[in-house]
């Protein structure tokens, strides 16, 4: 997968080509990071977007108010993003089922709501901040398509990674056994708060790390990146990649931005097109992508 990705900033040229998949990669590591939660711990949260803004506005704010370097403002962005998803975990996760699902949400629009309000001196609201910088490393221009895409190649590999790290680790382990059944793994001695609150922080934090880079891609952000469509949006790519895989979730995000895109060129109304095809998908591929790719693997073996 990495050879292949770093054939397309070598051998393309095309700015719109290099754009996209930067774009969509952007979007496959916050797909990674939100299944990193929903997959290991079977909780669907639908405030995801505001870890993503977060990681967003932090880059912004501190590049451009603060005059901090990129790489720092990144990981401030990402540490911003893992204390607010804990700080949600907190409040949310004392409930479960659909109840934790609709308090993230609330939170979610609360914070979106704070953004246009109270926080509006700082975020500007709607208008947004505009000039958000790209990465200045080692003297290359990051303006350049193929540079910024060969960066986001780096960190979505370092994601990938990490997350594949924890997921194989002792904790990912012990996070499948609190999935499977709650209650035996609380009784087995394990903090089952502690371990539930510590992955939705780390998939915050990544969270962040995407926000982050796609404000420096587009160079803006508004109160728009926080809002619950945003969590719907990585919530279809987890679901229709296959959640609980590694590889599922990029696949998703790559099917969902690719439909997105040449939906959109054929009609305006792709927004309800793309709602019936996500339906057909679930009822057809309840496994996504993944359980596809799998099954199909599993019959070419057994022939």
């Amino acid at each position: 997968m990495a050879l292949a990705l770093w054939c397309v900033p070598l051998f393309v040229s095309n700015d719109g080509i290099l754009f996209f998949t930067t774009y969509v990669l952007i979007w496959a590591m916050f797909a990674l990071a939100y299944d990193l939660a929903f997959g290991l711990s079977g909780r669907l949260s639908i405030g995801h977007a505001t870890f993503f803004g977060i990681g967003g506005y932090g880059v912004a704010i501190l590049t451009l108010r603060h005059g901090m370097a990129f790489e720092p403002a990144l990981l401030l962005a990402a540490l911003m993003s893992g204390l607010a998803a804990s700080l949600f975990g907190l409040v949310a996760l004392r409930l479960s089922g659909i109840f934790f699902s609709l308090t993230t949400l609330a939170l979610g629009q609360l914070a979106m709501i704070a953004s246009d309000t109270v926080l509006a001196g700082i975020t500007k609201g709607q208008d947004g901040l505009a000039g958000v910088p790209r990465p200045a490393l080692l003297g290359l221009d990051f303006s350049r398509a193929d540079y910024f895409l060969m960066y986001v190649i780096v960190l979505f590999i370092a994601v990938l990674g990490l997350i594949a790290l924890i997921r194989a680790s002792p904790f990912g382990q012990v996070m499948v056994a609190i999935r499977t059944n709650e209650l035996r793994a609380s009784q087995l001695g394990f903090n089952v708060r502690y371990f539930k609150i510590t992955v939705l922080m780390v998939s915050g934090a990544l969270s962040g790390v995407a926000g982050g880079l796609l404000a420096s891609q587009i160079f803006f952000v508004n109160s728009g990146i926080l809002h619950w469509v945003v969590s719907g949006d990585v919530i279809i790519m987890v679901l229709m990649g296959g959640s609980g895989t590694l590889v599922g979730p990029i696949l998703g995000a790559v099917a969902f931005e690719g439909l997105k895109e040449w939906l959109s060129q054929l009609t305006g109304r792709w927004h309800g097109i793309m709602g019936i095809l996500f339906i057909v998908f679930v009822i057809v591929l309840p496994d996504g992508l993944a359980g596809l790719i799998r099954s199909s693997w599993q019959r070419l073996q057994r022939r």
